[in-house]
């Protein structure tokens, strides 16, 4: 593990009490990160704002609660700053800003994914912090989370199969879970479904 990367695991395992409230959610589990924010949508080339269009975009940014703590930190800076440095932040520090945020969401996936060895979501968790691409990451957090990790679902319930003690019921209920597959199921069997289940 590369020195860079232990140092950020350490501090995600840290902060991650504090980071539960920062990072995109998937199935609303406590161990999967929250809600992604999207790009600001502009009505008008950044260029051509006036100092009040660019204070309510940047408004409208901090006022989207699932803004990370890199974004807020970056908005209100350039907010305390001049017309220029509005514009330089809706133009490219927001981007970089919620790169900082999403790179903090992924190592804390990462810390997770490897304390329960979920081996697709550490494989490319990995990946993404080693490649440092903003969009990779960015598109990661909307779409590829959720599949890698429906992938080490289904891998987790399967391996549930194999116990000779298996009660008729659970084994029920586990091949209902597959037979659906859908990654939100598969999320929601894993954490919650097996245990309440009787029998």
């Amino acid at each position: 593990m590369r020195p860079t990367r232990a140092v950020l695991l350490v501090l995600v395992t840290a902060l991650a009490p504090a980071l539960v409230f920062t990072a995109p959610a998937f199935a609303e589990s406590p161990a999967a990160p929250a809600k992604t924010t999207a790009a600001p949508l502009l009505d008008a080339p950044v260029d051509e704002m006036c100092e009040g269009e660019l204070r309510a975009a940047i408004g409208a940014i901090l006022a989207d609660e699932d803004s990370g703590r890199g974004v807020v930190r970056e908005a209100h800076e350039a907010l305390n700053g001049t017309v220029e440095d509005m514009r330089s932040f809706l133009k490219t520090g927001y981007r970089l800003a919620q790169a900082e945020d999403d790179r903090v969401a992924i190592a804390r996936i990462l810390h997770v994914a490897t304390q329960n060895k979920d081996k697709r979501v550490i494989e490319e968790a990995n990946k993404l912090l080693d490649n440092n691409s903003p969009e990779e990451m960015r598109a990661w957090l909307e779409t590829g989370y959720r599949l890698a990790q429906a992938e080490d679902d289904a891998v987790y319930i399967v391996r549930m199969l194999t116990d000779p003690n298996i009660s008729d019921v659970l084994r029920a209920a586990i091949n209902a879970a597959l037979d659906d597959g859908s990654p939100e199921t598969l999320r929601h069997f894993r954490e919650v479904g097996q245990y309440e289940v009787n029998g």
